[in-house]
């Protein structure tokens, strides 16, 4: 609403929604512990990784299931107790340390909740639980004194089983924080645009990228895939060039943002001039709408990804890439040449959160379809998922040579094919949160905050 301070807002949903949230983990936590047969529950945030041969760590990230509990993303060796019936307490590493600054006293809309106690190394945390874990669980890294600590199962398949299948359906409170991860993300993106616009290196264009979020590259949630030109057909394209390319054809990024411990997806196709693949371009952005209009609660992800490849071969029949209708294209297995990955993946605490292929917290696997091996989703939409829709489609020389030396080769138009080659390739995500009767669509609705109107 015009004159209502934005951060006012997001301050009062999180304050408003973590004790639900909190409750929700506490209750479904309580029934995978009994029917697992432990009395309590120990999650450790990670520890430090050391470099090889050297005194220095590599970056830290909290594991999900520490940070499903609190927002503390940025302290290792920190744990959270819970026991069914009393408040879960959060033990936060906090050594005597003058070589890094320790961690603050954790503070904000969420503290109120735990019991919070400081911990200066491992022997300070175990005084802090009780006496006896011998029926207590434990989820996290091992380390030297753990064995000491007298725990009845250390990462026990079947609890930590349950525990991940239920996060895909996200509280209330985890959807402020996605939403939010969007809205950092969408700023990013509209910076990064602009540099590229400019004619900026694809290491500017991330440096642009991380000034609009506002965040430290090790803050997001993955490393940022910039892609200039025909380097938009490697898939998790990883090199940021230095220096800008003598001309600027196109600009393919896939970058996300992190806000209390949930991530963003979100991709992003450009072209600097060239009007065919611009008009490729916003037809693909159809194909993805048409796409993110498919998905709500009951809807088999498989058959989303079915409908994908129908689509992508009318995008490629229309675009004149191929010699043969949609159908004839899927059949013949010409679409998997141009979109060789799945359509998309849970979301949440991770950028490809667990529980994709869960049939169910029990167990089973859901497999997925024959010649899709890497489809990262294969279960049956509900209420609360949330998901990416990430279509595309690539020039990529390695699966093209493939297709012309067989029987799919008489099917693709290669004179048209090798004009587009330059561009590398076409790909637009967005995250989505499923309802009962559609989806809100996390990504555009940030753009339009963001910008104040759609973004391509």
């Amino acid at each position: 609403m015009p004159g209502v301070n934005a951060a006012a807002i997001l301050a009062a949903s999180l304050e408003e929604s973590f004790g639900p949230h909190l409750k929700s983990v506490c209750e479904r936590t309580a029934r995978a512990l009994a029917a697992c047969g432990y009395s309590g529950l120990l999650v450790h945030s990670g520890s430090l990784v050391p470099v090889f041969e050297d005194d220095r760590f590599h970056a830290f990230e909290a594991h999900a299931p520490f940070k499903v509990w609190a927002p503390v993303s940025d302290v290792p060796d920190s744990f959270v107790w819970f026991e069914p019936g009393l408040p879960p307490r959060l033990l936060i590493h906090r050594p005597e340390d003058y070589w890094h600054k320790p961690a603050d006293p954790p503070a904000g809309y969420w503290v109120r909740h735990f019991d919070v106690r400081l911990a200066g190394d491992f022997g300070a945390a175990r005084a802090a639980l009780p006496a006896s874990l011998a029926q207590a669980a434990y989820v996290g890294d091992t380390f030297a004194q753990l064995p000491a600590w007298g725990l009845k199962a250390v990462n026990p398949t079947a609890l930590m089983r349950r525990l991940d299948y239920v996060r895909a359906a996200k509280t209330s409170y985890e959807l402020t924080c996605l939403r939010e991860a969007n809205h950092l993300g969408a700023r990013g993106h509209l910076a990064a645009h602009e540099a590229f616009a400019a004619g900026a290196s694809g290491f500017d264009i991330e440096l642009a990228f991380l000034k609009g979020c506002g965040l430290r590259e090790q803050e997001l949630p993955y490393n940022p895939i910039v892609a200039l030109n025909a380097w938009g057909a490697v898939l998790h394209y990883q090199v940021l060039e230095k220096a800008s390319p003598a001309h600027s054809h196109s600009l393919l990024i896939d970058a996300g943002a992190e806000f209390a411990g949930y991530a963003s997806d979100i991709t992003r196709t450009y072209s600097a001039e060239d009007a065919a693949f611009g008009a490729l371009i916003e037809r693909m952005d159809r194909m993805q709408q048409a796409l993110c209009a498919s998905v709500r609660a009951g809807v088999d992800w498989r058959d989303v990804h079915a409908q994908a490849h129908r689509l992508t071969g009318e995008l490629l029949h229309d675009a004149d890439l191929v010699r043969c209708g949609a159908d004839e294209a899927v059949a013949a297995g010409v679409t998997r040449v141009f979109l060789p990955h799945g359509i998309g993946h849970l979301l949440g605490l991770e950028v490809h959160d667990v529980g994709g292929f869960m049939a169910a917290a029990e167990g089973g696997e859901l497999p997925r379809p024959p010649g899709d091996p890497y489809l990262r989703l294969t279960r049956r939409l509900e209420d609360g998922f949330v998901v990416t829709m990430e279509p595309g489609i690539y020039f990529i020389p390695q699966l093209l040579e493939a297709a012309r030396g067989d029987a799919r080769g008489r099917l693709i138009n290669w004179a048209r094919v090798e004009g587009f080659m330059k561009f590398g390739g076409i790909r637009i995500e967005d995250d989505l949160a499923v309802t009962a009767t559609g989806c809100e669509n996390l990504t555009r609705d940030a753009f339009k905050a963001v910008a104040g109107s759609p973004a391509v």
